[in-house]
């Protein structure tokens, strides 16, 4: 493994320091492009951008100007942003890892960015994407394993993050483009409720999924950053505490032990079969540990019809790839990779009716799920994040199969690093939530990344 390519950097420890003005923003800048500028041609996690350094320069001080009293600085004063090339960017041409002509893709600066910049963040740059968040990979490799792939299609933001380029990454899932990426390279990845933050500026893949989510080292790092970019937050904290996300709610504070933690549930069945048997065997590893410190585990038979979920999945999918890109594959249909065109070709075949008929499906799925959840009074499901560690090769990014049902339903999930292959790779470990309480699952996690930590 390249040791020296891998090196996350905590969020909350950064972002205090900058706060307190060690380093300057100056030195900040300097370090943050030399780094990029001495790791970055190993990994290919940024996008080529001329005259990046003057521009983070401009913008840091600009910066440094509008908070002369860094006792008012907010919370994301000067931490550099990685931010996926399919999210528009004030100042910044969105290729969507495409061969298209930027000024054809161009659209106004996302809300998500809004926010991270009202934040105090500076954006150091966009981040590779396979070709318009689908399956044709970039040129990102995996920092622990240059000849695998990162993952994708959120490939440079978890890169970047896992090779400590950036603390924090912004990507997008429509099926399992953060779980997947940030598992393979061993960091936090978490994708909110669909919905939860808002998806204007981004281009689109599959708008019923289309979900924003973003990459950090540990879960404190997710815990200081989704209050800023979700809507609608409950119980922020003082962006100088590193415990992490607001109480445990219903079951006392974060500060009792594991013992006490959450009923977790496991999908049993089709589905986990899918994983292959070195995630399957540190998934049962993982599932021994949690129930050595007490935590009640209980399997659950949820997906009988995972198939026809993965088919509905499809169908839905299918259809809005080609309907997001009608005008423009008309126009350059000839410039799309082939792995992109196939699937907008076969969207084109796909019945209207059929769409409809798969959400409505999943609109019973969710109603269902849910009753299940309630029923056998789970608090989080837990799953591997992947089938297995990153494969070997930069052809693919791939199989997003173990996050396809809980993107279906639109629930909050999260990939917590839990271990490594013999060979270095990482595995990750999958929470998922229910709808709209995003703020709970960070809490609940926390426990769990305490167990998966030794503590």
């Amino acid at each position: 493994m390249e040791e020296s390519l891998v090196r996350p950097r905590s969020l909350t420890r950064e972002a205090a320091a900058l706060r307190a003005g060690v380093p300057t923003l100056a030195v900040h800048v300097d370090r943050l492009v030399a780094r990029i500028e001495q790791v970055d041609p190993l990994i290919h996690a940024f996008v080529s951008e001329p005259g990046r350094p003057d521009r983070l320069h401009a913008e840091a001080r600009a910066l440094a100007a509008r908070y002369p009293d860094r006792a008012a600085a907010p919370p994301l004063y000067g931490v550099a942003v990685g931010v996926k090339d399919i999210v528009h960017v004030d100042g910044l041409p969105t290729h969507a890892g495409s061969a298209l002509p930027p000024g054809v893709l161009a659209g106004p600066q996302a809300t998500v960015v809004d926010r991270l910049r009202a934040a105090g963040a500076l954006v150091a740059g966009k981040t590779v994407t396979a070709e318009f968040a689908a399956s044709a990979p970039g040129p990102t490799r995996n920092p622990h394993h240059p000849g695998h792939t990162p993952g994708g299609s959120s490939s440079g933001s978890a890169a970047a993050v896992a090779a400590g380029l950036v603390p924090l990454a912004i990507g997008t899932q429509t099926v399992g483009s953060v779980i997947r990426p940030a598992a393979y390279c061993g960091v936090v990845g978490f994708r909110p409720t669909y919905g939860r933050i808002p998806i204007d500026g981004v281009i689109p893949n599959a708008p019923s999924f289309d979900t924003l989510g973003l990459f950090t080292a540990d879960l404190a790092g997710v815990a200081l950053a989704a209050p800023l970019l979700c809507d609608d937050w409950a119980g922020r904290r003082d962006p100088d505490d590193p415990a992490g996300p607001g109480g445990f709610e219903g079951r006392g504070g974060l500060g009792r032990t594991a013992d006490d933690g959450p009923v977790v549930g496991v999908p049993v069945g089709r589905y986990l079969e899918r994983a292959r048997p070195e995630a399957l065997k540190a998934f049962r590893e993982q599932l021994d540990r949690l129930s050595a410190r007490g935590l009640t585990v209980r399997r659950l038979d949820l997906l009988p019809d995972f198939d026809e979920l993965v088919r509905q999945l499809q169908v839905i999918n299918r259809f809005e790839l080609a309907a997001s890109h009608a005008d423009w594959f008309t126009r350059f249909g000839g410039l799309y990779r082939p792995e992109t065109a196939a699937g907008i070709r076969h969207g084109r075949t796909v019945d209207p009716g059929d769409r409809e008929a798969a959400l409505q499906a999943r609109e019973r799925f969710r109603d269902r799920l849910a009753e299940q959840r309630r029923r056998a009074g789970v608090d989080l499901l837990i799953a591997p994040s992947a089938t297995g560690p990153a494969p070997s090769g930069l052809d693919g990014t791939g199989d997003a199969v173990m996050s396809l049902p809980w993107s279906y339903a639109g629930l909050p999930a999260l990939s917590l690093p839990a271990g490594v292959t013999a060979e270095g790779l990482p595995l990750g470990l999958q929470v998922i939530g229910e709808a709209w309480a995003d703020e709970r699952l960070l809490a609940q996690a926390a426990v769990l990344e305490r167990v998966l930590d030794g503590a």
